[in-house]
């Protein structure tokens, strides 16, 4: 890993001291390239080509990526367009997809590393409820003509490409496991538009994230229904169980579009979550970036998130439809939460699932979670000042509090 962290650190002196780090992207010519390799022409909507400008200015201008950075955005934007070009094909093929009706969906959202992915994984082994799968969001269909048609091909693909991923962020598998065939959150859905938090995640790009809150959600909302519509359109599952922290700040554009969507919020406390979602921010954008600074990431996840907050606050005071799960009790007893859940959704849950939630939790208790030891002060962050200013979220909505210890053993 020494050796590999070496190299790389060589080919960014060597690709910076030529310029070629800090030259702009060209969204122009990664359309025209999508176009050539598919064969393809006719995107449908275009309204992607403004939050794509967005995005390459920003990534330009202000991640100081690296090489992998660089190659990684390319090979993001080239998908994303690629799968946008077959889409449309389908949709010209096979019309009646975009007339599938999305009934009743139910989003789970919270905090990030408040449990969210564990309650997700939870639902997904009912086979009524239907979760998109990371393989699906990256390749929805096949890319490469017949011999990426078979689903298991491209979940291969997908499996390599995260094995490599790994092998440059040795430590993300222990802060999220991912397999291909695991739910994939709701924005790697609204990437594929260029309207997704996710790439604030992965990058530091500070005027995208403004540019995004200004424009709002719901272009990507109605792009992720209609993605929602492809994935029905060939399965039987009954209802969909979706998951992203990033809903609180869209909560508004969400119900716009889906005006029916159940919304569950998962709650911990929020010091837990700054002190994990932190250092998974830094080891995500780590093998993307020339420089990472962790004061200023703990500045961005805590300013964000007491915002985050604020939303769930005020979503809680005018919808009382909203359920509320507490990360304590969902770790606490797996199987009475989601009996719980499905008794507030009026839905019955399967024995068959049921069976298999009790097996999963006794394999893997804290949801195959490693154990990490790190400090707040890595990342310039003072438990009791955190702790007081998100004290109007624990209060209200009863959370309990985890140990306050100076230093804090997480279980992410």
């Amino acid at each position: 890993m020494k050796l590999k962290s070496a190299v790389l650190r060589g080919a960014d002196a060597a690709a910076g001291t030529l310029g070629l780090l800090d030259r702009k992207f060209d969204p122009d010519a990664l359309i025209a390239a999508a176009q050539r390799e598919t064969g393809l022409r006719d995107f449908g909507d275009e309204t992607f080509r403004e939050p794509l400008d967005r995005l390459l200015r920003a990534c330009a201008a202000e991640a100081s990526l690296s090489v992998v950075g660089r190659t990684a955005i390319h090979w993001d934007v080239r998908r994303f367009l690629v799968n946008l070009l077959y889409m449309r094909q389908v949709e010209i093929r096979s019309p009646g997809i975009l007339d599938e009706e999305v009934r009743r969906p139910i989003f789970i959202t919270g905090l990030p590393r408040s449990g969210t992915t564990f309650l997700h994984r939870l639902l997904m082994l009912d086979a009524a409820n239907q979760v998109p799968k990371v393989w699906e969001t990256i390749f929805p269909y096949p890319v490469r003509g017949a011999r990426d048609a078979d689903p298991a091909v491209r979940i291969q693909k997908v499996a390599r490409q995260l094995r490599a991923f790994e092998s440059l962020a040795p430590e993300f598998p222990g802060l999220h496991p991912l397999k291909a065939t695991s739910p994939q959150e709701c924005s790697e859905i609204s990437a594929h538009v260029f309207a997704s938090l996710r790439f604030d995640t992965t990058q530091h790009i500070p005027s995208y994230r403004h540019w995004l809150d200004e424009t709002g959600h719901v272009a990507a909302y109605r792009f992720h229904k209609r993605f929602l519509q492809h994935l029905q359109h060939r399965s039987d599952g009954e209802r969909w169980v979706l998951k992203c922290p990033d809903h609180v700040f869209a909560l508004d554009d969400l119900r716009e579009v889906y005006p029916d969507a159940q919304l569950v919020f998962v709650h911990r406390d929020p010091v837990k979550v700054l002190l994990s979602v932190t250092r998974l921010t830094e080891v995500v954008r780590r093998p993307f970036a020339r420089q990472l600074d962790r004061l200023e990431i703990g500045r961005q996840e805590s300013e964000r998130w007491l915002e985050g907050t604020r939303q769930m606050i005020r979503a809680a005071q005018t919808d009382p439809s909203i359920i509320h799960v507490h990360y304590s009790d969902v770790t606490a007893d797996p199987l009475a939460s989601v009996e719980a859940l499905y008794d507030r959704l009026d839905l019955t849950l399967p024995g068959a699932a049921a069976d298999a939630i009790r097996q999963r939790t006794r394999a893997a208790p804290n949801g195959g979670y490693g154990v990490h030891r790190y400090t707040a002060e890595d990342y310039g962050l003072n438990l009791a000042e955190e702790s007081e200013k998100f004290a109007e979220y624990t209060g209200y909505f009863g959370i309990e509090t985890e140990s306050r210890r100076k230093r804090a053993l997480v279980h992410a």
